[in-house]
């Protein structure tokens, strides 16, 4: 049961980011958990409105794994945990067909019954329209005016590799204040080693260009300027040159290098003394450090630098890389090195709303990434909001 929503004076909203590729590749195992610790979430704070951002729609193997969404959100729609929720919107890109376009993106919105004159953007007749019962929206987003969804120009990616990212753009009018909500999937790191090379990394530049090319799309002359909420996937990852170079401060370097191209194959890198113990391995595709501790001291405090790594204050731990074993909810997978991939970003005309951060901590992981949520709460007429910032658990 979703609960009443609160008494409190306001319009609550809870803003949910998850790349959910996991949960179509084993949905036995991992969907159900995942829906049950969504809607405690959605009970504890009773939001009138629900925002949830998804990543990686249908999984890796979406050609197989695709059939696994439209189950997935029949339950969101169906559950006994949201009937109170008696509007919404549903748009998941599933065409994977049309590599030009396909994003794997869901952006699903719930909104409570007792949450009048909602009205939704529609952007083609730029102007608001009424948001009456629940609808669904897949394959072609293209022709749907109700949104906008780019994915990156061809030239963005790294390697010429067109892979699955980009946003899509829905735009709110709630409590007399329009705002835009934005779910982004930016650019991995496709190697450790090539991440190592330099500082900054040559992924880390391209996902600077892609945020910018978002920036610039939502705050173009186009359309009037709204306040802004960007969640989803970042992939914004730890100066790995920097991390290495302080997690390895005192150990010697070993290169080990592919003997058919003599390319950099493997780092190992060892302690001068103490039997030239191990302490970190990178390859391609492995961070493997001895003790994964370092990031969860003091929510990775040890391997965040003030010159390189500028944001607020975290209050979580690093959302990625977590092991998909659910008996080992805790522990980092040693594929890459932990990182804050996952964000809710707001501008700067939203932030001036803010009036007060309360912190929640995590207790396990249920999926890879960890999901993020921010439950927000502002008052009709004077704009003003509440801010608890959150991890899933």
């Amino acid at each position: 049961m979703a609960g009443k929503v609160s008494a409190q004076p306001g319009t609550g909203i809870l803003l949910v980011t998850a790349n959910v590729g996991s949960l179509f590749e084993d949905p036995e195992n991992l969907q159900k958990t995942w829906l049950r610790e969504f809607y405690q979430t959605v009970h504890a704070h009773k939001p009138h409105f629900v925002a949830l951002h998804c990543q990686e729609v249908g999984g890796k193997n979406y050609e197989e794994s695709m059939t696994h969404v439209d189950s997935f959100v029949k339950e969101l729609l169906s559950s006994d945990a949201m009937k109170e929720y008696g509007k919404a919107r549903i748009y998941l890109d599933e065409n994977y067909r049309s590599q030009e376009h396909f994003t794997a993106l869901g952006s699903c919105y719930f909104l409570h019954e007792t949450l009048k004159n909602t009205l939704q953007f529609d952007f083609k007749a730029k102007k608001y329209k009424k948001v009456i019962g629940k609808e669904i929206y897949s394959d072609t987003l293209e022709s749907t005016s109700m949104l906008e969804k780019e994915k990156f120009p061809q030239e963005y990616f790294p390697e010429c590799k067109w892979s699955r990212k980009g946003f899509i753009r829905t735009r709110w009018a709630l409590a007399d204040c329009a705002f835009d909500l934005v779910n982004i999937h930016l650019f991995h790191d496709a190697s450790n080693l090539v991440a190592w090379e330099k500082s900054p990394s040559v992924y880390s530049g391209t996902r600077q260009k892609a945020l910018g090319y978002v920036l610039d799309r939502i705050t173009d002359q186009r359309y009037e300027r709204v306040p802004y909420f960007i969640f989803g996937d970042f992939n914004f990852r730890l100066d790995a040159k920097h991390v290495v170079e302080s997690l390895c401060s005192s150990a010697t370097m070993q290169t080990i290098r592919a003997a058919d191209t003599n390319e950099v194959d493997k780092l190992i890198f060892r302690e001068v003394d103490n039997d030239r113990k191990v302490v970190l391995q990178l390859e391609k595709k492995l961070f493997n450090y001895i003790n994964q501790d370092v990031f969860r001291e003091n929510n990775g405090t040890r391997v965040r630098s003030s010159k390189i790594f500028k944001t607020d204050r975290f209050i979580y731990l690093p959302t990625y890389p977590y092991s998909e074993d659910t008996s080992q909810g805790k522990q980092y997978m040693n594929t890459r090195c932990p990182a804050w991939c996952d964000r809710i970003l707001m501008s700067s005309s939203a932030k001036d709303l803010v009036l007060k951060v309360t912190v929640g901590r995590p207790a396990m992981c249920l999926m890879n990434p960890f999901v993020i949520y921010l439950v927000l709460r502002w008052q009709n007429r004077t704009r003003s909001i509440v801010i608890r910032k959150c991890l899933m658990t």
